[in-house]
């Protein structure tokens, strides 16, 4: 029992100011990654990153409007992925955490809760602790998986840090049977593509982020799952609270609001998956032997989603595949088509630019929508008499008393 209470008082101890022990978190992760293996990072394969992202970056050029969005190139074992990336995590996690921590004080009856008193806070920490080991494991089996700082679709590292997880590439490369520097230069064309991506679209970090959170915020708490986990304690044996599986607690509400939420997630997961992947098979064309292997290889990847996504999903609730990933290649293929390259990036000027759900449908219809009225404008005189107002295509005609005299008629 003195063993349990030690291990349990570690257990509630640096809970944090938020919903979740990332102390706990951080520790389950780098105890995991120690267990399974995390291969230091050689001087060798940090030049090789460095030189792969650099010319990656040159093979981009043509490729893309926007420029170079790397400042630092770096190579990152499994470690520095976990701890380079948890602040955003922090910010994607914590809400859906507070619902489940709100949820286990919830499942304390009211006619109990006076009498616990200071007790109650002990609840909120625990269930912090628990997320916080869940949260952990899945984290640590994340980081044994990918292969850069944008592998997933989200910018979870810092902005202008282009990132690649060596040990990670050499693992992949070695199930696909291709040569590891291939390999290894695909990886930083994605990555420099998700660098230039996030970097010079300024709004674009804040509004996956905020698609992100939004559908979380949509997310239930399943009581009974809950129940179900904490039945599971065996207050003799602590290894029991680090056994608890939390899957399956979260489900997202079935409401139009929720729905839209998850459409709009969907959308604009797949939108930068698109672009990235139509981009980089165009920078690397003609230059990479195996690019046809390597972009149906990444995609089945990024739709299907890893074991490590897969828990992730089911501990927060949250998928983070781009499902209609071919639909939006095809539709960043439609407007370099009709469009031409500058065109086609010019898109991400706005987000009331980007093409919606709908548009997915029918690519060819989203490209070439606001062509002919570029061209009819292009063509347009606007110093003909007259002026814009009276001539422009779509115009109104001015009133009568409108007629553009610039005397005082006072």
């Amino acid at each position: 029992m003195q063993q349990f209470m030690s291990q349990l008082q570690h257990l509630l101890s640096a809970s944090g100011s938020g919903p979740v022990n990332w102390d706990l978190a951080r520790q389950v992760a780098a105890s995991q990654l120690a267990a399974a293996g995390d291969p230091a990072v050689s001087p060798y394969e940090r030049h090789a990153v460095e030189e792969a992202l650099r010319l990656a970056d040159l093979w981009l050029e043509p490729a893309s409007a926007l420029p170079s969005g790397i400042r630092t190139s770096v190579a990152w074992n499994r470690n520095e992925w976990i701890y380079k990336t948890l602040d955003v995590w922090r910010k994607l996690c914590d809400p859906v955490a507070s619902r489940m921590v709100g949820a286990m004080g919830d499942l304390v009856p009211p006619e109990a809760r006076a009498q616990l008193g200071p007790m109650q806070s002990m609840v909120a920490t625990l269930g912090g602790a628990l997320f916080g080991g869940q949260l952990g494991q899945a984290l640590g089996s994340l980081a044994a998986e990918v292969l850069s700082a944008g592998d997933i679709g989200l910018p979870l590292g810092p902005a202008g840090t282009a990132a690649l997880v060596p040990a990670n590439i050499r693992a992949y490369g070695e199930g696909l049977e291709l040569p590891e520097d291939e390999v290894r230069l695909y990886v930083a064309l994605r990555e420099a593509a998700h660098q230039r991506l996030f970097e010079h679209v300024p709004w674009l970090r804040g509004h996956v982020l905020t698609a992100v959170e939004n559908y979380a915020s949509g997310i239930r708490v399943n009581r009974e799952a809950i129940e179900e986990a904490m039945g599971r304690v065996d207050p003799t044996d602590p290894e029991s609270m680090q056994a608890i599986a939390l899957e399956g607690i979260f489900t997202p509400e079935d409401t139009p609001a929720q729905k839209a939420s998850l459409a709009r997630l969907e959308t604009v997961l797949a939108l930068v998956e698109g672009w990235v992947c139509h981009v980089v098979d165009n920078a690397a064309g003609e230059r990479l032997p195996n690019v046809v292997r390597l972009g149906e290889a990444f995609r089945r990847r990024r739709a299907a989603g890893g074991p490590a996504e897969q828990t992730f999903a089911a501990l927060v609730g949250l998928e983070l595949r781009p499902r209609r990933l071919r639909e939006a290649s095809a539709l960043w293929a439609a407007l370099t088509t009709h469009r031409g390259i500058s065109g086609r990036d010019a898109v991400w000027g706005h987000p009331d630019l980007l093409p919606s759900d709908d548009d997915f449908a029918d690519p060819v219809a989203f490209a070439t929508a606001q062509l002919d009225l570029d061209d009819e404008l292009a063509n347009f005189d606007f110093t003909a008499p007259g002026g814009p107002e009276e001539q422009a295509p779509g115009g109104t005609p001015p009133r009568s008393d409108d007629s553009g005299d610039d005397t005082d008629k006072s």
